[in-house]
């Protein structure tokens, strides 16, 4: 293990926020964990870093996670069981599915990040959750000492939320997650332009390669790209509101958008309510709302991490008080 003192994070996030860990080290080797673990320091684990807001220096040890490694667990007729090292960048995990026609994560294409943060947020888009992939996540509990596997049923996904972000948040480090894709794949076309983009390819039969190619399409037209301008993609999750109050709002605002999640509950686009609150291409100083999302908190060079959350704060504000819904953020702040 190769302990390194006062290193700055820039590099290590997505929004280029530069600050200082008191220690860091990269893990490439799980068999260092146990010795990590010994140390007497407060741990952080940090994997692509593009879903998290560094407000101020890290007083402990930032354990980057680099472990590598896919393999094929096992697979019958249908399906395959993928086993995937947590330090892995997860679009590159999309490719490989991708190019031997595995299906169920085509359309989580170019989320950036490690495969290690996709069962912690659950992350999702265009219709698809990880979580319908994912078959189990192994992970080192600082505590014990050791390993444990928790099958989908035992990470409690939620909406962009698992265990590992409630109960176990701080306690288990991810070393790697089993993911079961479908050799006879069915498509998700229906979630957003997704089909729209698949036309305009001239694509009339879907496959998991189009299908990716056409969310890759989607996502660079309306997200800047971290390398140009710092970002950690959509900053706040989508609220979900009752019937009621949706039906309420939209004698207001006719055109609001939605998208049912039972009988009962309504999702509302929050980029649309920062949107209609006047952030969309909002700048200031170095930091901003992004001129073509207004769910992208931007960094435009040398922005400070208190500067965009006091900004994420009085977006929140604004939301609520036109709205009357509480945003939720969506990033990891330390």
């Amino acid at each position: 293990m190769n302990l390194q003192q006062n290193v700055s994070l820039k590099p290590y996030n997505t929004f280029g926020i530069d600050v200082i860990a008191e220690y860091f080290t990269e893990l490439n080797d799980i068999n260092a964990l146990q010795e990590i673990t010994d140390l007497p320091h407060q741990k952080y684990i940090l994997g692509g870093g593009s879903n998290i807001l560094l407000t101020e220096p890290v007083s402990g040890l930032v354990v980057h996670n680099t472990l590598k490694g896919i393999t094929i667990e096992k697979e019958d007729a249908n399906n395959i069981w993928l086993n995937v090292q947590a330090g892995e960048v997860w679009h590159d995990v999309v490719l490989y599915a991708i190019n031997r026609g595995l299906g169920g994560i085509e359309n989580l294409a170019l989320i950036p990040g490690t495969v290690g943060a996709t069962p912690m947020q659950n992350i999702g888009a265009y219709g698809v959750e990880v979580k319908e992939t994912i078959e189990s996540v192994t992970f080192w509990y600082w505590k014990e000492k050791t390993f444990l596997t928790y099958s989908n049923r035992e990470c409690a996904f939620g909406y962009r939320d698992s265990i590992f972000k409630r109960q176990l948040k701080d306690k288990a480090f991810i070393t790697s997650v089993v993911y079961k894709l479908s050799k006879k794949p069915t498509y998700n076309t229906s979630y957003g332009a997704v089909a729209q983009e698949l036309e305009s390819m001239g694509v009339h039969a879907p496959s998991v390669k189009a299908i990716a190619y056409a969310v890759m399409n989607i996502r660079t037209s309306k997200l800047p790209d971290p390398k140009m301008i710092g970002n950690a993609g959509s900053f706040f999750k989508n609220p979900t509101i009752t019937k009621k109050q949706f039906e309420k709002l939209r004698t207001q605002y006719d055109s609001i958008p939605s998208y049912p999640v039972n009988e009962e509950l309504i999702k509302i686009p929050a980029a649309w309510l920062i949107e209609r609150c006047g952030w969309k291409g909002y700048k200031t100083g170095d930091i901003g709302v992004h001129a073509k999302q207004a769910l992208v908190l931007v960094n435009y060079g040398n922005g400070k991490g208190k500067e965009i959350w006091k900004l994420s704060g009085d977006i929140l504000k604004s939301v609520k008080e036109k709205f009357d819904i509480e945003l939720e953020r969506e990033v990891q702040v330390w």
